[in-house]
């Protein structure tokens, strides 16, 4: 069976959206640190995403990166290419289409959790970012294999934490093995974390 890794990014307090929905904070993230470097260099980020089989999406999240990726220049952004390339899916029984550049990738129907359940069984590898709603409903499945945090250096207060309260409940539930930690340029703390 497959990896399906969920990526989020969050402000030291741990909140992936502000009251509103917002993710302004991310700003943090794309700001050039002492050295004009961002939270992963062109390197590191060539490097993670070519581990990836595959690309799941909810529909809010899925939206976001439609508008952007696929039209991104590749000599600027040099990560698009792979991203562009990569087989993708978008979980959502409201979209008609699932547009991405000149051609579509593929809506997931239903069930998210069994979607992922599935894909988990084609791919050895599956990222799954932003995507709340739908990530949520991975974690309380048991689904997540790998928590990847990229922990920005702003506080909300409030706001939507990037896992459900219930995650936690039961013996056993909702614990995480650290795996790896590191420091980016402007305050951004890496972290990934093994789902046991």
């Amino acid at each position: 069976m497959g990896r399906l890794i969920a990526e989020q990014v969050v402000t030291a307090d741990g909140y992936a959206a502000d009251p509103a929905g917002g993710i302004d904070f991310f700003e943090s993230l794309i700001q050039p640190g002492e050295d004009g470097d961002v939270g992963l260099n062109d390197a590191e980020q060539l490097a993670y995403v070519a581990q990836v089989d595959a690309i799941l999406f909810g529909a809010t999240t899925y939206r976001m990166f439609a508008d952007y990726w696929p039209k991104v220049d590749p000599e600027v952004e040099h990560i698009a290419e792979l991203i562009n390339r990569v087989p993708k899916f978008v979980v959502s029984n409201t979209l008609a289409s699932a547009p991405w550049g000149d051609g579509e990738i593929e809506i997931l129907r239903g069930d998210g959790v069994a979607a992922a359940a599935q894909l988990k069984q084609r791919f050895a590898t599956i990222i799954v970012w932003g995507s709340l709603t739908l990530t949520d409903a991975l974690f309380r499945s048991g689904l997540v294999d790998e928590l990847h945090l990229r922990v920005v250096p702003v506080l909300l207060g409030s706001g939507r934490s990037f896992s459900p309260a219930e995650v936690g409940e039961g013996a056993g539930a909702g614990g995480l093995e650290l795996d790896h930690v590191e420091t980016k340029p402007g305050g951004v703390l890496s972290v990934r974390y093994l789902v046991r």
